[in-house]
C-alpha cells in the first residue's frame, strides 16, 4: 500500500499538474486592461453597506454597497487616463504597456479582499508551465480612506508591494516599521493638524470644541491637532468621537455637549459621512451660530449639499490639497461610455442614473430605454467638473510616480544600479521589492511645474489651500481659496491669508469670538482659574509699581527705580521729584516769614541805631546788641538755603550756615547775659570784676564760641559732607530729593554744640532773673532761651518723624521760631520803650530812682 501511494505521487508530478492552487475565489476587477505590467487600483464607487454580521456558518459573500460615490469613480477614470497617457508617451516606458485592475469595493473587509486579489492574481491554479507568468500587480493605487489603507498596507507590505494613496492622510501611516511599502501624494495629517492649529491661533480662537470620527484617521488626526493647538496656546473645551454606524445615543450626547458648551468654534476631523449626520442632527435641533473648521476629508466634498443640515456648514474653513490642472482629462471623462467597459456593472448603473434610462440587458424596467445616443459631452456634473482638481490630481501624480519608478528600473545600466554589486533588476522578472526601491527615490516635475518626491516616511511635500465653504449660485456648496499653507517655508511664513473676504459661519459679519476669558487689557495680568485650562483666567490689575504694556500678559514688569506706573498701569513714567520749592504754598509762606524776619530785624537795627546814644541802648551793651541783630538777620536768611532744589553747594551751605549763625547768635546772647551778671557784681563795694569782662573780652568770647562751631563744620565738611540724595524709601510713587547728612555725627555735633550754649545761656539768665533793676534784661533773655530750647527740643521728634520735604519744613520752622523768639523777647520791650515810652528811656529811670507811680519793667 505505501508503495502504491509513492507511485501515484510520482505520476502526478510527471504530469506537470498544478503546483499551487488558489484558496477560495477571487472577485474579478470592476475595470480591467491587460498589459505587460499591471497597476492595481482600489476605489469605492459605492458607499454604505447593510449592517450584516457574518455568522461564518457559510463562506462570507461580498456585501452589496448602496450609494453612488461619483468622486471615487472619477478617481478611477483619472488613473485610467494617466495610464493611457503614459502608454502613448514614447519617452516613458517605451515598448512597455501598462495595464490596470481596478476594484470597486466598500467596507474595510471587502476592500482588504480586493487587495488580496490584486496580490494573488486571478488564476485558479499555477502549474510548472505557467509559474513564470506573474499575475501580481506592480503597485496598488488607493485607497481613499485611512482605515482601509492601514489594513491594506499592513498585509500587502509584508510582500513588498508598494501602496500609493492619494487620500489616506492618517499620521500613523508614517510608521515605516508597520507600513514599509506605503507612499502617498497627499500630506500627512501631522502637517494638516499643525496648519489647523495655526489657523485657529491666527483668528484668536483659544477656546474650541473638537469632534472626530471614531477610527484611526479621526482619532490620530485629532490627537495631533490637540497637541499642536496646545503648543499654540489653544485650549480644547471638549473632545468627542463618534461613527456614522455607531449607536444613536452617542450622537445625541455630542449634540447635547455642543448645546451646553461656551465655545463657538468646532474642529471636525471626520469624513463627509459623519459631518453630514452631525450637521443634520444639529439642524433638526436648531443649533446654529457655530464656526466650523474642517479636515480635508469633507471640506471640499460635493456631496455635502445632499444633507439636510448643509446650511449649518456655510462659512466653514479648512485646509485641502492644492488644486491642479490635468490637460486632456476633461475630454477623457466626457468620452466615458458603457461600451468601453462592457463587464462593469457600475458603469451601466452610473449611465442609467445620469441619463435616467435603462440599458439593454439590465433589470431596470421602470425607466425608458436608452437610445444609444446618450453622451456626457454636454453634461455638467460633479463627474465632468475639472475646475478644481485636488484629490483627483493626487491620483494622477500617484500613477506617474509609479511609472517613473518603473521607467528608472527599465533604464538602469549595469554597474550603476541600486542593488548589490551595483546591479540592475531583471526586466523580464521584475520583483515588487525592486519597484519599491526605485519608488522611494523617485523625483520628477509634473507638467504644471510641481515637484514630486517622497521623504523617508513616504510623505510628499505638504502644501495646502485654505478653503472657505460658500453657497454657489446653483445652490451647491463650493470652496473658495482664502489662504495658503506651505510646510517647507519658515514657520513665520508658512500660513498666509490672501485678500479674499471670508464668509463666516452662523451668518456673522465679522470674525467670530471663541474664548474662555476675554483678553486682559494692558495694565492687568492673567491669573489662572483654579481647576480650569490655561485659557480660562481672571484679569488682575498689576501690583503697585508694576505695569503690563501688552494684552494677555502673564506677568507684570517692575518699573525702574526712578519710574512709576501711570494711572492705567500700562507704561512707566518718571517719578515726581519732590523737594521744598519756592513755587508751592508751603515754600512761599516759609520764605515770606523768613524775609519778614529779616525786615523786622533791620527795622529793629534802625531803631537802635537811631537811638544809640540813649541810656536804654547804651545800658544794654549796644555793641553786642548790634552783633546779635546781625546774627539774627543771618539766621532768618539761612532758612532760605533750605528752600529750592538741593545741590552740592546748597546742601553744604544750609547746614553749616545754620550752625555757625546760630552759634554766633547764642554767643551774643550769652555775652549779654554774662555782662548783666558782671554788671551787678561790679556794683558791690570793692568789686572790680568788670575789668575782666570788658568789651574786648566780650568780643573774644563771641569769636571763640563761634570759631569752635566753625571748626566742627570744617571737620564735618572734610570727612563726610552733606550731599544731594534721591530718597526712594519714604514714598514708592515719588522721589524725595533731599540733602543727606553725610556724617550724622557731624550734624548732631553741630546741633549739640548749639544746645550746649543755649542751655548755658538759659542757666545764667535764669540765675540773673531776680537781680534788682527796673529793666532787668536777664528776664527777657530767660524767656527767649526758654522758647529757643522748647522749639529745638520739640524739633528732634518732629524732624525724625516727618517724611520728605516736611522734615525740611520742620527744620525751617524751628529756625524761624527760635529766631523770632530771640528777636521779640530781647528787642521788642526795648523798642516799645524807645518808641512809645521815651520818658522811661532815662538814666534816672534805669537806676530805679523814679517814683512808685512809675511803671516798672
Amino acid at each position: 500500500m505505501p508503495l502504491l501511494k509513492l507511485v501515484f505521487l510520482v505520476l502526478i508530478m510527471r504530469r506537470g499538474d498544478s503546483v499551487c492552487r488558489l484558496l477560495g475565489w477571487a472577485e474579478p476587477p470592476e475595470l480591467y486592461q491587460d498589459g505587460n505590467l499591471i497597476l492595481g487600483g482600489i476605489f469605492s464607487f459605492r458607499t454604505g453597506q447593510d449592517g450584516i454580521i457574518s455568522t461564518f456558518q457559510e463562506v462570507p459573500q461580498v456585501r452589496t454597497c448602496k450609494n453612488f460615490n461619483v468622486r471615487e469613480f472619477k478617481f478611477a477614470q483619472t488613473m485610467i487616463f494617466a495610464i493611457n497617457e503614459i502608454n502613448r508617451n514614447p519617452e516613458m516606458l517605451p515598448d512597455v504597456k501598462l495595464g490596470y485592475k481596478i476594484y470597486d469595493t466598500c467596507g474595510t473587509m471587502d476592500i482588504l479582499r480586493a487587495a488580496l486579489a490584486l496580490m494573488s492574481g486571478q488564476k485558479r491554479e499555477i502549474s510548472e508551465n505557467n509559474c513564470t507568468e506573474r499575475d501580481t500587480v506592480q503597485a496598488i493605487i488607493g485607497h481613499s480612506g485611512s482605515r482601509p489603507t492601514i489594513a491594506i498596507a499592513q498585509i500587502v507590505g509584508r510582500f513588498h508591494i508598494p501602496v500609493v494613496s492619494h487620500f489616506a492622510t492618517c499620521a500613523c501611516l508614517n510608521n515605516r516599521k508597520e507600513y514599509p511599502t506605503f507612499f502617498r501624494t497627499i500630506p500627512s495629517d501631522l502637517y494638516q493638524s499643525k496648519a489647523l492649529a495655526q489657523l485657529v491661533k491666527h483668528f484668536g480662537w483659544t477656546w474650541i470644541g473638537a469632534i472626530a470620527v471614531e477610527n484611526e484617521y479621526g482619532l490620530n488626526g485629532m490627537a495631533a491637532f490637540i497637541h499642536a493647538a496646545q503648543e499654540n496656546g489653544v485650549c480644547i473645551e471638549y473632545s468627542e468621537a463618534f461613527s456614522q454606524t455607531g449607536p444613536a445615543h452617542r450622537l445625541q450626547r455630542i449634540v447635547e455637549t455642543i448645546k451646553q458648551s461656551t465655545s463657538t468654534v468646532i474642529m471636525a476631523f471626520m469624513s463627509h459621512r459623519e459631518i453630514k449626520v452631525l450637521s443634520t442632527e444639529l439642524y433638526k435641533q436648531n443649533i446654529t451660530g457655530l464656526q466650523w473648521v474642517g479636515s480635508d476629508a469633507w471640506i471640499t466634498d460635493h456631496s455635502l449639499t445632499d444633507s439636510q443640515g448643509h446650511s449649518i456648514l456655510v462659512g466653514s474653513l479648512g485646509f485641502t490639497v492644492t488644486r491642479g490642472r490635468i490637460p486632456g482629462l476633461d475630454k477623457h471623462l466626457r468620452e466615458v461610455h458603457p461600451s468601453q467597459f462592457p463587464d462593469s456593472q457600475f458603469v451601466k448603473d452610473f449611465w442609467e442614473d445620469v441619463f435616467d434610462c435603462s440599458l439593454k440587458g439590465t433589470a431596470e424596467v421602470q425607466r425608458k430605454k436608452c437610445s444609444g445616443f446618450e453622451s456626457l459631452q454636454d453634461i455638467e456634473s460633479q463627474f465632468t467638473d475639472v475646475s478644481a482638481l485636488r484629490f483627483t490630481n493626487n491620483v494622477y501624480k500617484s500613477v506617474y510616480a509609479v511609472a517613473h519608478a518603473l521607467h528608472k528600473l527599465f533604464k538602469c545600466e549595469d554597474g550603476q544600479g541600486p542593488f548589490s554589486s551595483w546591479g540592475c533588476a531583471d526586466t523580464k522578472h521584475i520583483q515588487q521589492w525592486q519597484v519599491l526601491q526605485y519608488l522611494s527615490t523617485v523625483n520628477f516635475t509634473t507638467k504644471e511645474g510641481e515637484q514630486i518626491y517622497f521623504d523617508s516616511n513616504g510623505d510628499s511635500p505638504a502644501r495646502y489651500e485654505l478653503v472657505n465653504l460658500r453657497r454657489s449660485n446653483k445652490g451647491t456648496m463650493e470652496g473658495v481659496t482664502v489662504g495658503f499653507y506651505d510646510a517647507s517655508l519658515p514657520e513665520s511664513h508658512q500660513f498666509i491669508m490672501n485678500n479674499v473676504s471670508v464668509v463666516w459661519g452662523g451668518g456673522q459679519t465679522k470674525v467670530p469670538v471663541s474664548v474662555c476669558s476675554e483678553s486682559c487689557p494692558s495694565g492687568t495680568h492673567m491669573a489662572l482659574q483654579k481647576g480650569k485650562p490655561i485659557c480660562c483666567y481672571d484679569c488682575v490689575p498689576c501690583p503697585s509699581g508694576e505695569i503690563s504694556n501688552l494684552t494677555n500678559s502673564i506677568h507684570c514688569m517692575k518699573c525702574p527705580m526712578e519710574y512709576w506706573p501711570n494711572t492705567h498701569r500700562d507704561a512707566c513714567i518718571p517719578k515726581t521729584i519732590e523737594f521744598l520749592a519756592y513755587g508751592e504754598i508751603m515754600g512761599s509762606l516759609l520764605a515770606l516769614f523768613s524775609l519778614l524776619g529779616v525786615f523786622l530785624t533791620l527795622i529793629t537795627t534802625l531803631v537802635f541805631y537811631c537811638h544809640k546814644e540813649t541810656p536804654l541802648v547804651r545800658a544794654n551793651n549796644s555793641e553786642l546788641s548790634f552783633l546779635l541783630l546781625f546774627s539774627l538777620t543771618l539766621c532768618f536768611l539761612c532758612s532760605l538755603t533750605f528752600i529750592g532744589r538741593p545741590s552740592e553747594w546748597s546742601c553744604m551751605l544750609r547746614h553749616t550756615a545754620f550752625g555757625i549763625t546760630f552759634v554766633l547768635c547764642i554767643s551774643c546772647v550769652l555775652g549779654k547775659t554774662i555782662v548783666v551778671l558782671m554788671a551787678f557784681r561790679a556794683t558791690l563795694p570793692g568789686s572790680n570784676v568788670m575789668k575782666w569782662f570788658g568789651p574786648a573780652q566780650q568780643r573774644l568770647s563771641v569769636l571763640a564760641f563761634t570759631l569752635i562751631q566753625v571748626l566742627i563744620c570744617i571737620v564735618w565738611l572734610t570727612i563726610d559732607p552733606p550731599f544731594p540724595f534721591k530718597n526712594f524709601l519714604h514714598f514708592k510713587e515719588k522721589i524725595i530729593f533731599e540733602c543727606a547728612l553725610g556724617s550724622a555725627i557731624g550734624f548732631w555735633a553741630v546741633l549739640g554744640y548749639i544746645a550746649l550754649l543755649a542751655m548755658l545761656c538759659f542757666i545764667l539768665a535764669f540765675l540773673a532773673r531776680k537781680l534788682p533793676d527796673n529793666f532787668n534784661e536777664a528776664k527777657f533773655i530767660t524767656f527767649s532761651m526758654l522758647i529757643f530750647c522748647a522749639v529745638w527740643i520739640t524739633f528732634i521728634p518732629a524732624y525724625v518723624s516727618s517724611p520728605g520735604k516736611f522734615s525740611v519744613a520742620v527744620e525751617i520752622f524751628a529756625i524761624l521760631a527760635s529766631s523770632y523768639g530771640l528777636l521779640f523777647c530781647i528787642f521788642l520791650p526795648k523798642c516799645y520803650i524807645i518808641l512809645l515810652k521815651p520818658e522811661q528811656n532815662t538814666k534816672k529811670h534805669l537806676m530805679g530812682k523814679t517814683s512808685n507811680n512809675d511803671i516798672n519793667y
